[in-house]
């Protein structure tokens, strides 16, 4: 009733398993791929954020800049044409009319004074100059202008100015304590009433001085503003380190230290530059409104790429901690998807398990450590002979039919080591016989313990147990028994066999060898009639006295090729056997190939009227030419014809017959078959002997059956067509009388 079985594997919970969550490493390789890109993309962005926000910022600063730009140009333009109409009111002061008309010099001192008190009122004012009507200086309100001279095309009547006109020199420099000092003066005609020139008053104003009165209008003074000529040349600049590229004091030549610059500023009036190190902007400005002393300067302003950053340093940095506060959420969506995708798999599995593991060929039983059945699969039920749901609360021992006394025992082995096996026979169902593996397991979140029961059905082996016990028993019999390979090789052989043969040979000893006088030399023979016939008789071991030979009996089981895979080999006494009938009173088969022509008719008479009606009969002569010049070439013929013959056996259709008629000649009767299927057959049997190299030299007749024809008619008919085929040549299938 009961087979326990002690043997225990290690015990792991499978289900448990399943049911938590697994990091796999494709998984943590897709986490830190998403996060990588995610962090690659954040900083992009963000650096894409900052460089547009610096170029806004950039863009707001140029607008603003050059806005200022505009009215400091303005301004300066409109201090140029106030200075110009300062100039002509000294021209015509009373005093230096006074003086021009006299040449006092108490007159020439109180100029002198008063334009002492105008220059120290004025701070871009430098100094007033008086020239003669020559253009050669008379004096001046400072000592710095004493080696000026006046351009001749303002002198005598080359000019092209004159009267209340008032001509703005360029920009010039002088040296001022050291310093160079970027002017402009201005210069004033004094003429007689008849338009003659009686002197010239000169002004000199400070470039420097009167952008410092005008930079107020910038919105950061700190900002650098320069100036430059035409030509590149500056005269106002900062007085802190220029950046790169920049002249580094006046006089400097932007042309020349910065081309990249210069080219932009030279083909337009106004514009930006975005440098390398600083953003500029410029615009061109007239500071005169007269053609003739026309005078266009630039004026350039520019910001540092590090201000503009550090001006954006706050933003730069709220964006950054907000990006690294998204990416950390966004991280964190990240690995609570992948968990919850993970948790939702593994609840998945948990319960596909479920369903598989109460669903699946074996019966499942989930018990209480009290005994009692939980749960039960159909498989189970169907086991057991119970319905699944009358399983339920029932008791384990009571399924399973087993005493108390076993069934403490299971416990307490299934408690002690986690699980036990064995197998259960029901006496409810006569030979049903059940294996039971009884694990002894615990749920993932309590710490109840469960018995989980698995049911199998092995009936079935244990039925090929017991057969296997009684076909051991039966081969443990009086007949000498022996079951061996193709080559007769021994695998198995009973105590009669060994005692018979007295020997004491191991497995693995040759058959063929033990009895090699009456086996050996005839062994491929043999195997090659079993083939054909299935089996070969024979006696073996003879004396003078005949009644202690042995009667071999070789059986053939072949394989799925049709080739002998076992032989069984059972040996008795000859005279124990009984004799048969002879062989003439025995109707042939086609398991073998007749010998004469009384076979032959004798299985041609025992066929039926319809199948003989609709027979043909196939000639095959075998013989290559030249084979049969010599008596040395029959034994030759006689090998070749036997080889021919287990091939045709072979592959011989179903109800047919082949007979041996002449020594190279074979007789095929086909019943049932008409002369196309006949010709199709002949056809494939001379490519299988083909292939094999056998078909040298063959050529086949065929005849239908004509009515009321004997066998001996039969064949001469098919001889009539081998004739043919013969002569042909090339066609080796000939028919004739087959319509």
């Amino acid at each position: 009733m009961l087979k326990p079985n002690t043997g225990l594997s290690s015990l792991s919970s499978l289900l448990t398993d399943e049911q938590s969550v697994r990091w796999s490493h494709q998984r943590m390789l897709a986490i830190a791929s998403q996060l990588a890109m995610l962090v690659i993309s954040v900083v992009l962005v963000i650096n894409v954020i900052i460089t547009l926000g610096e170029r806004r910022l950039q863009q707001e600063w140029a607008t603003q800049r050059y806005s200022e730009l505009q009215s400091v140009g303005t301004m300066i333009a409109d201090k140029v044409t106030f200075q110009q109409f300062r100039t002509q009111t000294f021209a015509r002061g009373e005093l230096l009319r006074q003086y021009l008309d006299s040449g006092d010099e108490s007159l020439k001192e109180k100029l002198l004074l008063q334009w002492t008190g105008l220059q120290k009122n004025m701070p871009e004012l430098m100094g007033i100059a008086l020239f003669n009507a020559n253009g050669e200086f008379l004096f001046a309100s400072t000592d710095i202008f004493g080696r000026q001279t006046l351009p001749p095309s303002l002198l005598g009547g080359a000019r092209n100015m004159g009267g209340n006109e008032i001509y703005s020199s360029p920009m010039e420099f002088l040296s001022v304590n050291g310093e160079l000092e970027p002017y402009m003066y201005q210069l004033a005609w004094l003429e007689n009433p008849d338009q003659t020139v009686r002197g010239y008053l000169v002004t000199y104003n400070s470039m420097l001085r009167t952008l410092d009165m005008v930079k107020p209008a910038l919105s950061a003074t700190q900002q650098p503003m320069m100036m430059f000529d035409t030509q590149g040349l500056m005269y106002a600049g900062p007085s802190d380190a220029p950046l790169p590229r920049l002249p580094e004091g006046l006089s400097g030549s932007l042309r020349q230290s910065y081309p990249a610059l210069w080219r932009q500023m030279a083909m337009s009036n106004f514009g930006q530059f975005h440098g390398d190190d600083a953003t500029f902007v410029y615009l061109k400005v007239d500071l005169t409104t007269q053609y003739e002393t026309r005078r266009e300067y630039f004026l350039v302003s520019y910001i540092r790429n590090d201000d503009i950053a550090s001006r954006f340093s706050q933003w730069q940095t709220i964006l950054v901690i907000g990006a690294i506060i998204l990416t950390l959420l966004a991280a964190a969506v990240v690995i609570l998807t992948h968990l919850y995708r993970l948790e939702q798999r593994a609840r998945h599995n948990s319960i596909q398990l479920a369903a598989d593991l109460f669903t699946g060929e074996e019966g499942q039983l989930l018990v209480n450590d009290k005994g009692r059945v939980l749960s039960a699969n159909p498989k189970a039920g169907s086991l057991l002979n119970l319905a699944a749901n009358q399983l339920t609360d029932r008791s384990l021992q009571r399924c399973l039919q087993l005493d108390d006394e076993n069934f403490e025992k299971i416990i307490a082995t299934a408690k002690a080591k986690g699980e036990w096996r064995g197998e259960v026979s029901l006496d409810e169902l006569p030979g049903a016989v059940l294996r039971v593996v009884l694990r002894y397991t615990r749920a993932n979140t309590e710490r109840q313990r469960y018995f989980l029961v698995s049911l199998n059905d092995i009936s079935e082996l244990a039925q090929s147990r017991r057969e296997e016990s009684l076909h051991r028993l039966l081969a443990d019999s009086a007949v000498a028994t022996a079951l061996t390979r193709a080559d007769g090789t021994l695998l198995k052989f009973n105590s009669a066999f060994e005692q018979l043969l007295e020997f004491n040979e191991p497995l693995g000893a040759n058959l063929a060898d033990i009895l090699e006088n009456d086996l050996g030399n005839q062994w491929p023979r043999i195997t090659q009639m079993v083939a054909m016939q299935g089996s070969w008789q024979g006696q073996i071991l003879c004396t003078n006295n005949a009644s202690t030979c042995l009667q071999a009996t070789l059986k053939g089981h072949l394989d799925d090729e049709g080739d002998i895979e076992y032989l069984v080999c059972t040996l008795e006494q000859a005279s124990s056997r009984n004799r048969g009938r002879e062989n003439s009173q025995l109707i042939p088969n086609r398991s073998t190939i007749l010998a004469n022509l009384e076979d032959l008719e004798r299985y041609y008479d025992a066929l039926g009227e319809q199948s003989r009606n609709h027979s043909c009969l196939m000639l095959m002569d075998i013989s290559p030419a030249g084979m049969l010049s010599h008596m040395s070439d029959i034994g030759q013929l006689e090998k070749r014809q036997e080889e021919v013959e287990t091939l045709l056996l072979k592959e011989l259709p179903s109800n047919s017959q082949i007979s041996q008629w002449q020594l190279g000649k074979l007789v095929v009767i086909l019943p049932g078959t008409d002369s196309n299927a006949a010709h199709k057959y002949a056809v494939d049997a001379l490519d299988s002997l083909n292939s094999l190299g056998l078909g040298e030299g063959i050529s086949i007749g065929i005849a239908a059956h004509q009515s009321g024809q004997n066998l001996e008619a039969f064949i001469s008919h098919a001889e009539i067509a081998l004739k043919r085929a013969k002569q042909t040549g090339d066609q080796k299938i000939c028919q004739a009388f087959t319509r």
